[in-house]
């Protein structure tokens, strides 16, 4: 089974040399058939010219720039609609997320032939490095509340890091979240549409190089406005956006 790993990239010059050679070795090792997509979201430093020469040395990498327009989820939407493997993986551009977490992802997918497996920080096996305090506590207030109003167990809903089939991918269209709460469409999307899923414990460290682009005081509504949506969905549609059989 093909892994596309798409990574959206803004302004990520010093963090994608380590982050591209790590996966790429990473995933080689196990030897798993794979692209790396990247999408150069606009940047204003030499991503661009960075992605230009890793393409020298990694073979599987692949990149676009997205003309706009921009921001996180539009990067990631960018991949999604042109990503070529059999299973995709949404994957940052900072190495905050571990290879070898994505391996464990893919084998979980491949021996339980799930629709998604969900990466938690935050349950048994899970880790988190130099986690900003303050926003360790929302993000466990946000998922608290996601888990309370969709009558779910799942405690990692806002981790963007998840894999899932093309064909589940596909099933969660259209997209409609142009900012970072598409890493809460996508997973509330597939619970609530019937897709199997299995939760994997992961790591999270924070980025060496650059600054954060999530502006937590810009996306509350935005999160509460995608929650509404799926439970909406979950409430009223009666199946009629469900996996189908």
């Amino acid at each position: 089974m093909k892994l596309s790993v798409v990574i959206p990239a803004y302004n990520e010059q010093d963090s994608l040399p380590q982050t591209l050679g790590t996966l790429y070795q990473t995933l080689s090792k196990y030897d798993i058939p794979h692209e790396i997509w990247v999408t150069n979201d606009n940047s204003k430093d030499k991503t661009l010219q960075v992605l230009q020469e890793l393409s020298k040395e990694i073979p599987t990498l692949v990149y676009e720039t997205n003309p706009g327009p921009n921001g996180f989820g539009y990067a990631v939407r960018y991949g999604l609609e042109r990503f070529s493997g059999d299973c995709v993986a949404v994957f940052m551009a900072d190495l905050s997320d571990d290879p070898e977490d994505l391996v464990k992802f893919y084998k979980k997918m491949v021996e339980g032939n799930y629709d998604a497996v969900f990466g938690s920080r935050w349950g048994k096996g899970g880790n988190v490095y130099d986690y900003p305090t303050i926003k360790k506590v929302i993000n466990r207030l946000a998922n608290f509340i996601i888990r309370m109003v969709m009558g779910i167990k799942y405690n990692d809903t806002t981790n963007a890091f998840k894999l899932y089939k093309r064909e589940t991918m596909e099933g969660l269209k259209p997209f409609l979240s142009p900012h970072f709460n598409l890493t809460v469409e996508l997973p509330l999307k597939a619970i609530v549409r019937g897709y199997s899923y299995a939760v994997v414990p992961n790591s999270w460290t924070n980025r060496k190089y650059g600054e954060s682009k999530l502006k937590i005081k810009e996306m509350g509504s935005r999160y509460f406005f995608i929650l509404m949506y799926c439970f909406i969905e979950k409430t009223f549609s009666r199946g009629d956006y469900r996996k189908k059989n």
